[in-house]
C-alpha cells in the first residue's frame, strides 16, 4: 500500500514584528488545512514573526552599528520573538493536535533564563499530529548579517523524527551548504527533509534538489514573501527600489531530483503537493550515502554535542 503524504507550504508572510497578529494568521492558515486534506504543514525560515536577514540590505551602512533606529527595530524584534514552552509555543502545539497536523515552523526564539539568556536564535520546531514536539533545532551558523541579530546554534537538533507522516528532518537556509551537516541528517534516515529558506531563489533550488538527490529523500523547500512595507518602520523605506524583497519560490523535490511541485514565485500563496514515500526505496538502489556509498571502512564520522 502506497504511503501518500499531502504537504502544504505556507508561502504567505507573517505580520512582520507583530507576534499577536502573526499568531492569528497562523491559526487561520492551520484552519484551512482541513479542506485541503493536508497532513504536513510547513512554514519558512523565521516565519514567526518575520525574517530579519533582509533588513540590512536596505538600510544605511550606519545602521549596522550603534544606530538608534536599528536598536529600536531590534528591540521590537526581541519583544515579538517567542520562548520555548511559553504560551505561544503551547498554543501552536494545541492547534497542531486539533487539526491533526505534522507542523514544521521557522521562528525567532528568545531565551530568558540560563545559558544564552538574552540571545535570539534562528530556530525551527517539528510538532507531531498529537501535539508533541519531535525536534527543536537552532541554526548552527547565522548567515552574514543574520549574525547581528541571531546567535549560533548547537547540534541537538541535527536529527530526524518519527512522526505520523514518516521520518522528518529539517535544516535552515545555508546549513544545506555544510557537507558534514548534510551527512549528519542523512544518517538520521530522513524520508522527508524540510528546507527552510527566506526565499527559494535559483541557488537555493540547486541546494534543495541536490539534497534530495544526495539524501534519497523528498525535500520540501519553503520560502516566504516579504514586501518593502514589511521593513521595520524605523528604517527609511523610501530609498528601497524593490517592492517585493522575498518572492517565495517554494517547491517539492523527489528523491531523484525532479520537481513534484515546481517553484512558485507568484507571491502570497498556499501550495499543496502529494508525495509517495514508497519511491524512496527504489532510488537507493543506485545511491545510498548512508549505506553502500558510505564506506565506513574508509571514513569515520561523528557529531559532537548531541
Amino acid at each position: 500500500m502506497s504511503r501518500l503524504v499531502r504537504v502544504g507550504i505556507v508561502q504567505q508572510s507573517a505580520v512582520h514584528l507583530d507576534l499577536s497578529a502573526s499568531m492569528e494568521r497562523l491559526d487561520a492558515i492551520m484552519q484551512q488545512t482541513t479542506a485541503q486534506r493536508v497532513n504536513l504543514l510547513v512554514f519558512g525560515e523565521g516565519w514567526l514573526s518575520g525574517y530579519p536577514g533582509v533588513w540590512f540590505d536596505h538600510v544605511p551602512e550606519a545602521a549596522l552599528w550603534n544606530h538608534p533606529p536599528t536598536k529600536k527595530a531590534f528591540q521590537r524584534f526581541y519583544e515579538n520573538s517567542i520562548v520555548v514552552d511559553g504560551p505561544e509555543w503551547q498554543h501552536i502545539r494545541e492547534k497542531a493536535q486539533e487539526h491533526q497536523l505534522v507542523l514544521c515552523l521557522g521562528f525567532n526564539e528568545k531565551v530568558l533564563t540560563g545559558a544564552g539568556h538574552g540571545t535570539l536564535y534562528n530556530s525551527l520546531v517539528i510538532i507531531d499530529s498529537d501535539g508533541e514536539v519531535r525536534n527543536h533545532h537552532r541554526k548552527l551558523v547565522p548567515t552574514f548579517t543574520e549574525r547581528l541579530v541571531h546567535g549560533p546554534g548547537d547540534a541537538r537538533g541535527l536529527q530526524a523524527a518519527s512522526t505520523s507522516v514518516g521520518r522528518v528532518g529539517a535544516l535552515i537556509c545555508w546549513e544545506h551548504w555544510m557537507p558534514l551537516t548534510r551527512q549528519a541528517m542523512h544518517l538520521a534516515h530522513e524520508e522527508i527533509h524540510i528546507a527552510l529558506w527566506p526565499t527559494v531563489h535559483e541557488m537555493h533550488q540547486v541546494a534543495s534538489r541536490h539534497y534530495a538527490f544526495e539524501g534519497r529523500c523528498f525535500v520540501v523547500a519553503a520560502g516566504q514573501c516579504m514586501s518593502v512595507e514589511d521593513l521595520p518602520a524605523e528604517f527609511d523605506r523610501s530609498s528601497v527600489k524593490e517592492t517585493q524583497l522575498l518572492r517565495g519560490g517554494s517547491c517539492v523535490v523527489a528523491p531523484d531530483g525532479r520537481y513534484v511541485l515546481a517553484p512558485d514565485t507568484e507571491g502570497q500563496d498556499f501550495l499543496v503537493a502529494e508525495i509517495n514515500l514508497d519511491e524512496i526505496a527504489g532510488e537507493k538502489m543506485t545511491l545510498d550515502v548512508t549505506g553502500h556509498y558510505q564506506r565506513d571502512d574508509v571514513f569515520e564520522f561523528r557529531v559532537k554535542g548531541k
